[in-house]
Protein backbone atom coordinates (compact mmCIF):
# COMPACT_ATOMS: atom_id res chain seq x y z
CA UNK A 1 0.00 0.00 0.00
CA UNK A 2 1.36 3.42 -1.00
CA UNK A 3 0.68 6.69 0.83
CA UNK A 4 1.70 10.26 0.13
CA UNK A 5 2.40 11.11 3.75
CA UNK A 6 5.24 13.62 3.94
CA UNK A 7 5.84 16.97 5.58
CA UNK A 8 4.36 18.56 8.70
CA UNK A 9 1.50 16.67 10.36
CA UNK A 10 0.55 18.51 13.56
CA UNK A 11 -0.71 16.48 16.48
CA UNK A 12 -3.87 18.55 16.80
CA UNK A 13 -5.04 19.61 20.25
CA UNK A 14 -8.67 19.03 21.15
CA UNK A 15 -9.87 22.43 22.31
CA UNK A 16 -11.70 22.46 25.64
CA UNK A 17 -13.94 24.82 27.55
CA UNK A 18 -13.16 25.74 31.15
CA UNK A 19 -15.56 23.06 32.42
CA UNK A 20 -13.72 20.35 30.48
CA UNK A 21 -16.28 20.00 27.70
CA UNK A 22 -15.04 20.05 24.11
CA UNK A 23 -15.10 23.34 22.24
CA UNK A 24 -15.93 22.01 18.79
CA UNK A 25 -16.12 25.48 17.25
CA UNK A 26 -12.59 26.40 18.26
CA UNK A 27 -11.30 22.95 17.37
CA UNK A 28 -12.67 23.49 13.87
CA UNK A 29 -11.16 26.99 13.66
CA UNK A 30 -7.81 25.56 14.74
CA UNK A 31 -7.95 22.93 12.00
CA UNK A 32 -8.70 25.54 9.35
CA UNK A 33 -5.88 27.77 10.61
CA UNK A 34 -3.39 24.90 10.43
CA UNK A 35 -4.43 24.12 6.87
CA UNK A 36 -4.10 27.82 5.96
CA UNK A 37 -0.59 27.80 7.41
CA UNK A 38 0.40 25.05 4.96
CA UNK A 39 0.58 21.87 7.01
CA UNK A 40 0.61 18.65 5.01
CA UNK A 41 -1.67 16.49 7.14
CA UNK A 42 -3.41 16.26 10.50
CA UNK A 43 -3.20 13.74 13.32
CA UNK A 44 -6.35 13.99 15.39
CA UNK A 45 -6.82 12.37 18.79
CA UNK A 46 -3.22 11.60 19.55
CA UNK A 47 -1.58 12.31 22.89
CA UNK A 48 -1.91 16.07 22.36
CA UNK A 49 -5.53 15.51 21.34
CA UNK A 50 -6.13 13.95 24.78
CA UNK A 51 -7.37 10.71 23.22
CA UNK A 52 -7.51 8.66 26.39
CA UNK A 53 -9.48 11.36 28.25
CA UNK A 54 -12.29 11.41 25.67
CA UNK A 55 -15.38 9.24 25.49
CA UNK A 56 -15.93 7.19 22.35
CA UNK A 57 -18.77 9.46 21.22
CA UNK A 58 -16.52 12.49 21.64
CA UNK A 59 -13.72 10.90 19.64
CA UNK A 60 -16.16 10.15 16.84
CA UNK A 61 -17.45 13.73 16.90
CA UNK A 62 -13.94 15.25 16.80
CA UNK A 63 -12.82 13.00 13.96
CA UNK A 64 -16.02 13.62 11.99
CA UNK A 65 -15.48 17.37 12.39
CA UNK A 66 -11.90 17.12 11.12
CA UNK A 67 -12.86 15.01 8.10
CA UNK A 68 -15.66 17.39 7.15
CA UNK A 69 -13.60 20.58 7.54
CA UNK A 70 -10.56 19.18 5.77
CA UNK A 71 -12.68 17.85 2.90
CA UNK A 72 -9.81 15.79 1.44
CA UNK A 73 -7.50 18.81 1.09
CA UNK A 74 -4.89 17.01 3.21
CA UNK A 75 -4.81 13.59 4.91
CA UNK A 76 -6.53 13.18 8.28
CA UNK A 77 -5.23 10.44 10.59
CA UNK A 78 -6.76 9.41 13.89
CA UNK A 79 -4.87 8.16 16.88
CA UNK A 80 -5.95 4.70 18.08
CA UNK A 81 -5.12 4.40 21.77
CA UNK A 82 -7.56 1.86 23.13
CA UNK A 83 -6.75 -0.37 26.07
CA UNK A 84 -7.52 -3.63 24.24
CA UNK A 85 -6.93 -5.03 20.78
CA UNK A 86 -10.66 -5.63 20.46
CA UNK A 87 -11.37 -2.00 21.28
CA UNK A 88 -8.72 -0.81 18.85
CA UNK A 89 -10.26 -2.88 16.05
CA UNK A 90 -13.73 -1.49 16.75
CA UNK A 91 -12.47 2.09 16.75
CA UNK A 92 -10.37 1.55 13.60
CA UNK A 93 -13.48 0.32 11.80
CA UNK A 94 -15.34 3.43 12.95
CA UNK A 95 -12.55 5.67 11.63
CA UNK A 96 -12.79 3.97 8.25
CA UNK A 97 -16.55 4.48 8.25
CA UNK A 98 -16.14 8.20 9.06
CA UNK A 99 -13.78 8.77 6.14
CA UNK A 100 -10.41 9.07 7.88
CA UNK A 101 -7.40 8.71 5.61
CA UNK A 102 -5.37 6.64 8.01
CA UNK A 103 -4.62 5.62 11.57
CA UNK A 104 -1.82 6.24 14.04
CA UNK A 105 -1.85 3.03 16.05
CA UNK A 106 -0.45 2.86 19.56
CA UNK A 107 0.27 -0.26 21.59
CA UNK A 108 -2.57 -1.33 23.84
CA UNK A 109 -2.67 1.18 26.67
CA UNK A 110 -2.21 0.27 30.37
CA UNK A 111 -0.83 -3.23 29.77
CA UNK A 112 2.89 -3.41 28.97
CA UNK A 113 3.04 -5.95 26.17
CA UNK A 114 6.09 -8.03 25.30
CA UNK A 115 7.30 -8.06 21.66
CA UNK A 116 5.22 -11.11 20.67
CA UNK A 117 2.05 -9.57 22.10
CA UNK A 118 2.80 -6.18 20.62
CA UNK A 119 3.34 -7.55 17.12
CA UNK A 120 0.12 -9.56 17.42
CA UNK A 121 -1.74 -6.36 18.40
CA UNK A 122 -0.58 -4.43 15.35
CA UNK A 123 -1.29 -7.36 13.03
CA UNK A 124 -4.77 -7.91 14.41
CA UNK A 125 -5.84 -4.28 14.01
CA UNK A 126 -4.30 -3.98 10.54
CA UNK A 127 -6.06 -7.12 9.37
CA UNK A 128 -9.47 -5.64 10.26
CA UNK A 129 -9.24 -2.37 8.32
CA UNK A 130 -8.35 -1.22 4.84
CA UNK A 131 -6.91 2.03 6.13
CA UNK A 132 -3.15 2.66 6.02
CA UNK A 133 -1.58 2.63 9.46
CA UNK A 134 1.29 4.47 11.09
CA UNK A 135 2.79 2.60 14.04
CA UNK A 136 3.59 4.91 16.95
CA UNK A 137 6.71 3.99 18.92
CA UNK A 138 7.10 6.03 22.11
CA UNK A 139 8.67 3.87 24.82
CA UNK A 140 9.17 6.81 27.17
CA UNK A 141 5.44 7.49 27.34
CA UNK A 142 3.92 4.04 26.76
CA UNK A 143 6.55 1.65 28.25
CA UNK A 144 6.67 -0.43 25.07
CA UNK A 145 9.70 -0.17 22.80
CA UNK A 146 9.32 -1.53 19.27
CA UNK A 147 12.82 -2.40 18.07
CA UNK A 148 13.92 -2.14 14.42
CA UNK A 149 13.99 -5.91 13.99
CA UNK A 150 10.41 -6.09 15.28
CA UNK A 151 9.24 -3.64 12.64
CA UNK A 152 10.79 -5.97 10.10
CA UNK A 153 8.54 -8.74 11.41
CA UNK A 154 5.57 -6.58 10.42
CA UNK A 155 6.84 -5.77 6.93
CA UNK A 156 4.54 -8.35 5.32
CA UNK A 157 1.38 -6.54 6.51
CA UNK A 158 0.46 -4.35 3.52
CA UNK A 159 -1.35 -1.54 5.30
CA UNK A 160 1.26 -1.03 8.01
CA UNK A 161 2.93 1.71 6.03
CA UNK A 162 4.63 4.19 8.35
CA UNK A 163 6.38 4.64 11.68
CA UNK A 164 6.27 7.57 14.07
CA UNK A 165 9.63 7.20 15.76
CA UNK A 166 9.70 8.73 19.24
CA UNK A 167 12.27 6.68 21.10
CA UNK A 168 14.37 9.80 21.64
CA UNK A 169 17.39 8.18 19.97
CA UNK A 170 18.01 9.57 16.46
CA UNK A 171 20.20 6.54 15.74
CA UNK A 172 17.01 4.51 15.54
CA UNK A 173 16.21 6.07 12.16
CA UNK A 174 19.34 4.55 10.64
CA UNK A 175 18.77 1.27 12.45
CA UNK A 176 15.23 1.02 11.04
CA UNK A 177 16.49 1.72 7.52
CA UNK A 178 19.21 -0.90 7.95
CA UNK A 179 16.70 -3.47 9.26
CA UNK A 180 13.77 -2.71 6.95
CA UNK A 181 15.14 -0.78 3.98
CA UNK A 182 12.61 1.70 2.66
CA UNK A 183 9.62 -0.51 3.56
CA UNK A 184 8.16 2.07 5.97
CA UNK A 185 7.60 5.81 5.70
CA UNK A 186 9.44 7.32 8.68
CA UNK A 187 8.21 10.31 10.68
CA UNK A 188 9.93 12.19 13.46
CA UNK A 189 7.68 12.11 16.52
CA UNK A 190 9.66 14.39 18.85
CA UNK A 191 9.67 18.11 18.23
CA UNK A 192 13.24 18.66 19.40
CA UNK A 193 14.73 16.01 17.12
CA UNK A 194 13.26 17.11 13.81
CA UNK A 195 16.46 18.49 12.30
CA UNK A 196 18.63 15.61 13.45
CA UNK A 197 16.26 12.94 12.14
CA UNK A 198 15.43 14.73 8.87
CA UNK A 199 19.10 14.58 8.00
CA UNK A 200 18.99 10.83 8.64
CA UNK A 201 16.00 10.21 6.38
CA UNK A 202 12.64 10.91 8.01
CA UNK A 203 10.19 12.35 5.48
CA UNK A 204 7.68 13.87 7.89
CA UNK A 205 7.26 15.47 11.28
CA UNK A 206 4.37 14.87 13.67
CA UNK A 207 4.68 17.97 15.79
CA UNK A 208 2.95 19.24 18.91
CA UNK A 209 4.14 22.84 18.90
CA UNK A 210 3.01 23.34 15.32
CA UNK A 211 -0.35 23.90 17.02
CA UNK A 212 0.99 27.14 18.51
CA UNK A 213 3.60 28.12 15.90
CA UNK A 214 2.32 26.74 12.58
CA UNK A 215 4.01 29.18 10.18
CA UNK A 216 7.42 28.68 11.78
CA UNK A 217 7.05 24.89 11.80
CA UNK A 218 6.13 24.80 8.12
CA UNK A 219 9.00 27.15 7.27
CA UNK A 220 11.48 25.04 9.23
CA UNK A 221 10.43 21.83 7.51
CA UNK A 222 10.55 23.49 4.08
CA UNK A 223 14.12 24.64 4.63
CA UNK A 224 15.16 21.19 5.86
CA UNK A 225 13.52 19.53 2.86
CA UNK A 226 15.37 21.89 0.51
CA UNK A 227 18.69 21.16 2.20
CA UNK A 228 19.05 24.76 3.40
CA UNK A 229 20.48 23.69 6.71
CA UNK A 230 22.17 26.93 7.73
CA UNK A 231 18.89 28.82 7.38
CA UNK A 232 16.96 26.03 9.06
CA UNK A 233 19.38 25.99 11.97
CA UNK A 234 18.61 29.61 12.82
CA UNK A 235 14.91 28.81 13.17
CA UNK A 236 15.62 25.55 14.97
CA UNK A 237 17.82 27.19 17.60
CA UNK A 238 15.18 29.86 18.20
CA UNK A 239 12.47 27.19 18.44
CA UNK A 240 14.26 24.58 20.54
CA UNK A 241 13.52 25.92 24.06
CA UNK A 242 9.79 25.36 23.52
CA UNK A 243 10.31 22.23 21.42
CA UNK A 244 11.95 20.61 24.44
CA UNK A 245 8.56 20.84 26.18
CA UNK A 246 7.10 18.36 23.68
CA UNK A 247 8.84 15.47 25.45
CA UNK A 248 7.64 16.38 28.95
CA UNK A 249 4.80 14.53 30.70
CA UNK A 250 2.84 17.80 30.68
CA UNK A 251 3.28 18.43 26.97
CA UNK A 252 -0.48 18.88 26.54
CA UNK A 253 -0.62 21.65 29.15
CA UNK A 254 2.49 23.31 27.72
CA UNK A 255 1.27 23.21 24.12
CA UNK A 256 -2.18 24.49 25.03
CA UNK A 257 -0.71 27.31 27.13
CA UNK A 258 1.40 28.27 24.12
CA UNK A 259 -1.72 28.22 21.96
CA UNK A 260 -3.47 30.56 24.37
CA UNK A 261 -0.48 32.89 24.48
CA UNK A 262 -0.23 33.01 20.68
CA UNK A 263 -3.98 33.52 20.32
CA UNK A 264 -4.80 30.32 18.45
CA UNK A 265 -6.43 28.22 21.17
CA UNK A 266 -7.31 27.78 24.82
CA UNK A 267 -5.22 26.37 27.62
CA UNK A 268 -8.00 24.29 29.20
CA UNK A 269 -7.38 20.56 29.56
CA UNK A 270 -9.45 17.65 30.84
CA UNK A 271 -8.87 16.07 34.24
CA UNK A 272 -6.83 14.36 35.48
CA UNK A 273 -4.70 16.96 33.70
CA UNK A 274 -4.92 20.40 35.25
CA UNK A 275 -3.87 23.78 33.89
CA UNK A 276 -0.53 25.06 35.14
CA UNK A 277 -0.24 27.15 38.29
CA UNK A 278 2.41 28.81 40.44
CA UNK A 279 6.12 28.69 39.74
CA UNK A 280 5.79 26.08 37.00
CA UNK A 281 3.35 28.31 35.13
CA UNK A 282 5.66 31.29 35.50
CA UNK A 283 8.67 29.36 34.19
CA UNK A 284 6.88 27.84 31.21
CA UNK A 285 5.12 31.11 30.34
CA UNK A 286 8.46 32.94 30.38
CA UNK A 287 10.00 30.51 27.90
CA UNK A 288 6.98 30.72 25.61
CA UNK A 289 6.85 34.51 25.84
CA UNK A 290 10.53 34.83 24.95
CA UNK A 291 9.89 32.61 21.93
CA UNK A 292 7.00 34.85 20.90
CA UNK A 293 9.02 38.03 21.43
CA UNK A 294 11.94 36.80 19.33
CA UNK A 295 10.00 35.22 16.46
CA UNK A 296 12.12 35.12 13.31
CA UNK A 297 11.17 36.91 10.15
CA UNK A 298 10.07 34.25 7.67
Amino acid sequence: MQVNWTGVFPAVATQMNEDGSIDYKMTGEQIEALIDAGVDGLVMLGSVGENTALDLEEKIAVLKLAVEITNKRIPVLSGVAETTTRGAIAYAKKCEELGADGLMLLPGMIYTADPRENIAHFRAVANETRLPIMIYNNPGAYRVDIKPEEFNQLADVPNLVAIKESSGDPRRVTDIYNACGDRFVLFCGMDDLVMETQVLGVVGWISGFTDAFPAESVALWKLLSEGKYAEALKIYRWFTPVLHMDVHAKLVQYIKLAQAMTGVGKEYVRAPRLSLVGKEREQISAIIQKTIDTRPSL
